[in-house]
């Protein structure tokens, strides 16, 4: 794959866009840094539902795969300057942990909101946190501003090759654990905020055996990829609400994961808040697994019946990192006085 000078402060390039074979490379960078996290099977409205516990991942999201991958395919010494990042969280912490696993410095632009907990662990891992404004900061320039600064690299969390191959390890492990358990064929849902996941899933699907179809699920207020896929190009949505899915409220697609997922998707579903929240109860209850409201997005749509088909479905948990007090709202636990 070719890649932008290393001088250059990010390294985002339209014109190339990761295929089969990146993946497979990830793979081998990362493999031996991440949890192959399991797959779990269960039944759901007469159609076996699988969950992909990516909540068991280090870091706790898929999160960490994209930026190992992209670290490790860096020249050592642009690596060693350092990296930046922006996030709401679960990228944050994937940066800063894969910093960690290499020596190197990070420094993470997060919303001042963000779950605490999020934050805590950010900093855990030792990088350095800069707060800005979800409404009236842009969190793309401080990053910018940053990197030009120290000469860090700025890691995109989801808009760039090397973070989609990453992230299409994931798939490669879904593939692999239904192929073993003899699924014919599946569908697999997953959360999205700017698509890198699905578009790491959606290379890994294309061709494959078992064949799979790949949907989306998001927040209904944030329905970006629904209305881009049906509209044939990038849709920025205005949403009129807020959503506790804090880790997918992008309003549009990513210019490159829109370019791999525009022909590759099989469609795009939406849940609700409270549809989300049940489906957090369901995930402790029955899976015994901790999942946070965007992780549980795929789940949600599948449990309110918005994924067509009878057949095996795989719903991927992305996420767990959930503040305890939405925790304890979806588990129907009062909130204390």
């Amino acid at each position: 794959m070719w890649l932008a000078p290393p001088w250059l402060p990010c390294l985002a390039v339209l014109q190339v866009l990761p295929t089969h074979d990146d993946i497979l490379a990830a793979r081998d960078r990362v493999s031996e840094a991440i949890v192959r996290t399991p797959m779990l099977r269960f039944e759901h409205a007469g159609r076996d539902l699988w969950l992909k516990a990516e909540v068991l991942q280090r870091t706790g999201s898929f999160k960490l795969r994209g930026a190992l991958n992209f670290i490790a395919a860096l020249d050592p010494k642009v690596r060693e300057r350092g990296v930046v990042a922006f996030s709401s969280g679960n990228h944050a912490q994937g940066v800063a942990a894969a910093a960690a696993e290499f020596g190197i410095p990070a420094t993470i632009v997060m919303p001042a909101d963000a779950p605490a907990i999020k934050i805590r662990n950010t900093k855990r891992s030792g990088a350095k946190v800069v707060p800005y404004d979800r409404v009236d900061g842009d969190r793309e320039a401080i990053a910018a501003s940053i990197a030009a600064e120290t000469g860090a690299i700025v890691i995109p969390p989801y808009d760039h090759p090397l973070t989609i191959a990453g992230q299409g390890v994931l798939g490669l492990e879904v593939l692999e654990d239904l192929a073993a358990a003899g699924v014919d064929s599946a569908s697999v849902v997953v959360p999205a905020s700017g698509g890198g996941l699905a578009a790491g899933m959606a290379l890994v699907a294309e061709g494959s055996r078992p064949p799979i179809d790949v949907m989306v699920a998001e927040p209904k207020a944030y329905d970006d990829h629904r209305r881009s896929l049906a509209a044939g190009e990038r849709i920025r949505v205005e949403p009129g609400e807020l959503s506790i899915c804090d880790a997918s409220l992008q309003p549009i697609p990513g210019e490159i994961t829109f370019e791999v997922n525009r022909n590759r998707l099989a469609g795009a579903v939406v849940a609700t808040d409270e549809e989300v929240l049940v489906a957090m109860k369901y995930a402790f209850e029955e899976a015994k697994l901790v999942v946070e409201p965007g992780g549980a997005l795929a789940l949600a749509a599948i449990l309110a019946g918005r994924v067509p088909g009878n057949g095996s479905v795989v719903a991927v948990l992305s996420g767990g990192n959930v503040d305890p007090i939405i925790m304890a709202r979806a588990l129907g636990i009062p909130a204390s006085e």
